[in-house]
């Protein structure tokens, strides 16, 4: 189980990503198009945004216990607790294999 104060700054971070999003993307577009003057003021603009308005700053986490490593986008699990719910049936559709 990762520290709920982990997974709170990690909801925090998603909230602040989606509410930049559109400016973000305004912006990059201005910085992959735009006459250089206008691509450096993009770029200005864009540092001068919260640090955690990036999308890359959200971690994948475990979606029962916040785990941040080992995480199976398919599912929204890591993967001892995607292990765990296949053994026990709780996945449909997941067996385990053998050959």
């Amino acid at each position: 189980m990762a520290k709920k104060s982990k997974i709170a700054a990690n909801e925090r971070r998603k909230a602040v990503v989606q509410r930049y999003a559109a400016r973000r993307a305004e912006l990059k577009e201005i910085i992959r198009t735009g006459t250089p003057q206008e691509q450096a003021e993009a770029a200005r603009a864009l540092a001068r945004q919260p640090r955690d308005a990036s999308a890359t700053r959200v971690r994948n986490r475990d979606s029962v216990d916040g785990r941040p490593r080992g995480h199976l986008t398919r599912f929204g699990l890591s993967r001892v607790r995607f292990r765990e719910m296949a053994h026990r049936g709780e996945l449909p559709g997941i067996r385990k294999a053998s050959w």
